[in-house]
């Protein structure tokens, strides 16, 4: 457990944004997320868990969430199993994303990866538009 404290905060890591990308059990969505997060034009370090511990190869935990410097959920179910698990405390201060990706998709199916793409894209739009004032339509 130690080192995997010390690897939160490994400064090897670089300067990339740390997104930890959830789904359910963690094999197909969220794997994906975390593919299509780390190329371009995002390039981010990624991270893949599900929150069902019993289903999940890598269950979510409090390490990996001290980890994260943002989550991006893939349905609002995850987001709010991931809520009701962690206490506010844990979650403090990590932007959470959710996305409404539905768990029909093989791993890295094509058109999951525009989805996640395209809806991520959206958001950061999103965000972008309220940080300056302007009125997204």
């Amino acid at each position: 457990m130690n080192n995997r404290l010390w690897n939160v905060k490994n400064p090897n890591q670089g300067e990339y944004k740390k997104v930890l990308c959830v789904c359910s059990a963690g094999l197909l969505r969220s794997p994906t997320a975390a593919v299509v997060l780390a190329s371009e034009p995002f390039n981010y370090n990624t991270r893949a868990v599900g929150v069902d511990a019993g289903h999940a190869l890598l269950p979510i935990d409090e390490v990996l969430l001290d980890w994260a410097d943002e989550i991006v959920c893939m349905h609002p179910a995850i987001t709010h199993t991931l809520r009701a698990f962690f206490d506010s405390d844990i979650l403090n201060g990590l932007e959470i994303i959710t996305l409404n990706i539905p768990d029909r998709y093989p791993y890295r199916d094509p058109n999951l990866m525009k989805m996640i793409g395209v809806q991520y894209s959206n958001y950061l739009g999103e965000k972008e538009a309220a940080k300056s004032g302007k009125i997204v339509t």
